[in-house]
C-alpha cells in the first residue's frame, strides 16, 4: 500500500505546522491554503506549495469547500488533511472530498455525522451498552417536554446542542423555574453556533473530571486505544490544561475501564482512523460516555509523549488503507505529560490580545516541545482563534511533569501582546492541582479562593 504524493492541508496556524512535519518525515509533499491575512504565516512558508482560497473571513475561505477543492485540483494534490477546527467535523467536506477523488484524511463521513449528533449518539451507546449520563431519550422540541423530562431526571440539569459542543448551547439549570428562559437561550446560541436549534437534556453531574480517551482504527475495524488524557481544567468549557496519564486513573483497573469503553464506543459507530470518545468521571469513579470527536484533537501530543507514537503519521497511513501497526499489548505508558495551551489573550479576564509579536524566546529543553506558528515580528490576526502555542512537557513522574512545565513557562518570553502565560502559572502552583485533587469547577474555586484572599 502506497501513501500519498500530495497532501494539502485544509488549515492554518500550528496544526497546519504540526501536519507539514508529519509529511515530510513520511516523504509527502504539502500544500498549503491560506487568506489573504494569513500570506505571511509559518505554515505557508513551509509547505512546498502554497494557495490563497480567499479574504480573512472564515466563511470565504477556511470553510470555502469550492475554493478548497478547487486548490487541491490545480495542486494535484491526493488528499486533504482536515485538522481540526473548520471543516475538520463536517461531514458534507468529507463526502465532497470522496465525490472530487480525493482522499479525507480522517474517519468516515458517517462517522463525522453521527458523531456530530450528541443526541443520536448518546442513543447508540446507550443501545450498546455504553454507560450515559441520566437524560432525555433525543432532541426534546419544546419547553413543556424539556420540563417533564428535567423533572423525572431531577434537578439540576444540563441543556446542550445536539449538533457541537465547546460550550456552545449548554446551559445549566438548577431549578424548575429558570428551564424556561435557559431552555429559549439554548436553542438560540445552537442555531447560530451549528445551524440546528436542536438541544437535549442531562442530569447534571457537578463534581465530574472530563476523561478521553484517543482511539485508533483501520478499514478492516481493527480498533486500539492509546490510553486516556485528564482535560478537567476548563474555562467555560474550553480546555486549558490537558494531561496524561489523568490523575483520576488511581488503578490500572480504571484505566483499563476507561480505555475499553472508549474502543466498545469506537465499535459501535464502525470508526475508522483517529478519534477521541469523551467521557466524564464522577467523584464515585463512575464513567459516562459524552462524544466522539471525529478529528485530531488539540491536546492530542500529551499522548504522543507518553506513548512515542506519532498520532498524525498514524492519521495519514490509516488514510492510505495500512493496516494498524499496533496491537493493544503492545502499548506501554512511559511517564507523564502536561500541556499548557497558549493564547493571546488577557489571562484576568481571557478577551483576545492580537497584534505584533515585538520579542519571542521559546522554552527548550529535555523533555520540552512547543507547537506553534508564531515567530518574532509575526502579527496575530483578529479573525481567527486565539490559540498560538502548545507547550508540552514530558517527565518520569506528574511532579516532575509540573517542576518541568514551571520552568518551560518561565522561559517562555513573549512581548506585544498579552498571553495567558501568568495563568498558567498561577495553575502550576496551585496546592490542589499539585495534588491532583480537582475537577470541572477547579478555575471556580481558584478565583473563588483568590477573592477571599484578597479581600
Amino acid at each position: 500500500m502506497k501513501l500519498f504524493k500530495k497532501i494539502l492541508i485544509a488549515n492554518r496556524g500550528e496544526i497546519t505546522v504540526r501536519i507539514i512535519r508529519a509529511c515530510r518525515e513520511l516523504g509527502i509533499r504539502t500544500v498549503a491554503v491560506y487568506s489573504d491575512v494569513d500570506r505571511e504565516s509559518l505554515h505557508v512558508r513551509l509547505a512546498d506549495e502554497s494557495v490563497c482560497i480567499g479574504p480573512a473571513n472564515p466563511a470565504q475561505s477556511y470553510l470555502n469547500i469550492p475554493a478548497i477543492l478547487s486548490a487541491a485540483e490545480i495542486t494535484d494534490s491526493d488528499a486533504i488533511h482536515p485538522g481540526y477546527g473548520f471543516l475538520s467535523e463536517n461531514h458534507h467536506f468529507a463526502e465532497a472530498c470522496i465525490t472530487s477523488g480525493i482522499t479525507f484524511i480522517g474517519p468516515t463521513a458517517e462517522n463525522i455525522r453521527l458523531g456530530g449528533d450528541k443526541a443520536k449518539a448518546r442513543q447508540m451507546m446507550r443501545r450498546k451498552g455504553v454507560p450515559v449520563v441520566d437524560g432525555s431519550d433525543g432532541p426534546v422540541q419544546t419547553e413543556e417536554i424539556a420540563t417533564k423530562v428535567a423533572k423525572k431526571i431531577g434537578f439540576p440539569v444540563v441543556l446542550k446542542a445536539s449538533a457541537g459542543g465547546g460550550g456552545h448551547g449548554m446551559k445549566i439549570v438548577k431549578e424548575e423555574k429558570d428551564l424556561e428562559q435557559a431552555f429559549y437561550m439554548a436553542q438560540r446560541e445552537a442555531l447560530t453556533a451549528f445551524g440546528n436549534s436542536e438541544i437535549y437534556i442531562e442530569e447534571y453531574i457537578p463534581e465530574m473530571r472530563h476523561v478521553e480517551v484517543q482511539i485508533m482504527a483501520d478499514n478492516k475495524g481493527n480498533t486500539i486505544h492509546l490510553s486516556e488524557r485528564d482535560c478537567s481544567i476548563q474555562r467555560r468549557h474550553q480546555k486549558l490544561i490537558e494531561e496524561s496519564p489523568s490523575p483520576a486513573s488511581t488503578s490500572e483497573k480504571f484505566r483499563k475501564r476507561i480505555g475499553e469503553l472508549g474502543v466498545k464506543a469506537a465499535r459501535a459507530i464502525k470508526y475508522r482512523n483517529v478519534g477521541t470518545v469523551e467521557f466524564i468521571v464522577d467523584s464515585r469513579g463512575n464513567i459516562y460516555f459524552i462524544e466522539i470527536n471525529t478529528r485530531i484533537q488539540v491536546e492530542h501530543p500529551v499522548t504522543e509523549a507518553v506513548t512515542g507514537i506519532d498520532i498524525v503519521k498514524e492519521q495519514i497511513k490509516l488514510a492510505a488503507g495500512m493496516p494498524l501497526e499496533y496491537k493493544q499489548n503492545q502499548i506501554k505508558l512511559s511517564g507523564h505529560a502536561l500541556e499548557c495551551r497558549i493564547n493571546a489573550e488577557d489571562p484576568e479576564r481571557f478577551i483576545p490580545s492580537p497584534g505584533k509579536i515585538t520579542f519571542l524566546s521559546l522554552p527548550g529543553g529535555p523533555g520540552v516541545r512547543v507547537d506553534t506558528a508564531i515567530y518574532q515580528g509575526y502579527v496575530i490576526p483578529s479573525q481567527y482563534d486565539s490559540l498560538i502555542a502548545k507547550l508540552i512537557v514530558h517527565g518520569k513522574d506528574r511532579a516532575e511533569a509540573i517542576l518541568k512545565m514551571k520552568r518551560a513557562l518561565a522561559e517562555f518570553l513573549i512581548e506585544g501582546v498579552n498571553t495567558t502565560i501568568p495563568f498558567h502559572k498561577k495553575v502550576l502552583n496551585n496546592p490542589d492541582f499539585i495534588s491532583g485533587n480537582f475537577n470541572t469547577q477547579f478555575l471556580e474555586k481558584m478565583n473563588s479562593s483568590n477573592n477571599l484572599e484578597n479581600k
